[in-house]
């Protein structure tokens, strides 16, 4: 992609939306590859979530803490093989904090870092054909910030408004280590993945290839 149209500086994109390239090094991000690919063995593996009207998502999806499926939490993954999803480690917790702090600083307005407990993470695995349309997180009972963390290939990340899935939207080039927090007045903004740059993702960070965004959400439950 050519910087001049997707300068590498840290951005407020909207009120509570803040993208922070680069913020996790090479070594955290294969360390993240690894607990992704554990998590994608079970004991609830990595699956193309199948939607009630019948569509199958093109991304694949593995859960920790709680398992999400259109449109609830639960413990079980009832739509998959019923296991329980793998615990949350306290480290996640910790990186959640990390991210929070290194997005809004000491600033509360959005989100308070020491005070953040997200308590389940949704790792979605593209390849180069997978795409994520325009959505909400909504699920959740909380209204804390959700940070969101891209390893492995480049993608192009759609973030819109809270009213509807059109304009208007910021494009966003997403890369491998870029941190992204929304909360706030930005919390429930529509978002989506309308294209991944294939073959971009660099080795060195655990990845050959495909993208890998896990998100960090507070439940409420």
């Amino acid at each position: 992609m050519n910087d001049t149209l997707f300068p590498r500086e840290r951005a407020v994109v909207a009120p509570g939306a803040v993208h922070v390239p680069g913020w996790l090094p090479r070594d955290r991000q294969r360390e993240l590859v690894e607990a992704c690919r554990s998590w994608a063995r079970g004991p609830v593996p990595l699956r193309h979530t199948a939607l009630p009207g019948g569509g199958v998502m093109s991304v694949q999806t593995v859960c920790v803490g709680w398992h999400w499926q259109p449109y609830r939490y639960s413990r079980t993954a009832d739509d998959v093989n019923g296991e329980r999803v793998a615990a949350f480690p306290r480290w996640l917790v910790d990186l959640g904090r990390e991210a929070l702090a290194e997005a809004y600083g000491d600033d509360r307005t959005y989100g308070d870092a020491s005070a953040y407990t997200p308590d389940t993470a949704l790792i979605n695995f593209y390849d180069g054909a997978a795409r994520m349309g325009m959505h909400q997180d909504k699920e959740e009972h909380s209204g804390a910030p959700v940070v969101s963390l891209s390893i492995g290939d480049t993608c192009l990340f759609r973030f819109g408004n809270t009213e509807n899935r059109g304009r208007p939207y910021t494009d966003v080039e997403l890369v491998s280590g870029d941190l992204f927090v929304f909360g706030g007045p930005s919390r429930f903004t529509y978002h989506g993945v309308p294209k991944v740059y294939a073959g971009t993702a660099d080795p060195a960070a655990g990845m050959a290839g495909g993208r890998l965004n896990i998100t960090l959400r507070e439940t409420g439950l």
